[in-house]
């Protein structure tokens, strides 16, 4: 896998408080200073840093900037509903692999499968949709749901 996709790591033991509360600290700024959430959680700047690494390497968590599509010229955003005929995972795997494509999820319910489409125009969402989703062999339909204001979004949901 590519360094913008992400891979979910089983692990065989659960995230200790530690571990957890760091990943607290770093939803409310991603920024934040190894020495000031060594502060909170009660660790060493170098103890904090190492876990953080480990924490990315595992697959546990990302950190990344996230930005507003419009500010960068991606006037079109959409969630595009596919159903499948036959295997669902070959069909995730390619629209994974298309640049347009942000989110993948493979569903229960009326969808096999969720994809988030970020793209510069609505001809280049026609494209996406009708030129290169329906042609991946297995996918029978598509339903795509444009975007028009963005009210909420939030990647600050905490650890259990």
């Amino acid at each position: 896998m590519g360094d913008s996709e992400t891979q979910h790591v089983r692990r065989s033991a659960p995230l200790d408080d530690v571990s957890k509360a760091i990943i607290e600290q770093l939803q409310q700024d991603g920024r934040r200073a190894y020495a000031r959430i060594g502060e909170a959680v009660g660790l060493s700047e170098a103890a904090v840093r190492q876990r953080v690494q480990r924490l990315i390497e595992n697959g546990v968590m990302q950190i990344v900037a996230v930005t507003d599509p419009l500010e960068l010229g991606f006037a079109r955003q959409a969630m595009i509903g596919v159903h499948v005929d036959g295997p669902i995972e070959p069909v995730a795997d390619a629209l994974s692999s298309m640049d347009e494509i942000e989110y993948v999820v493979i569903t229960a319910g009326g969808f096999d499968i969720l994809a988030e489409v970020v793209c510069e125009s609505d001809e280049k969402l026609l494209d996406v949709v009708s030129g290169r989703m329906r042609a991946i062999e297995g996918v029978r339909s598509t339903e795509t749901f444009v975007y028009l204001k963005l009210r909420k979004q939030t990647y600050s949901w905490g650890v259990r």
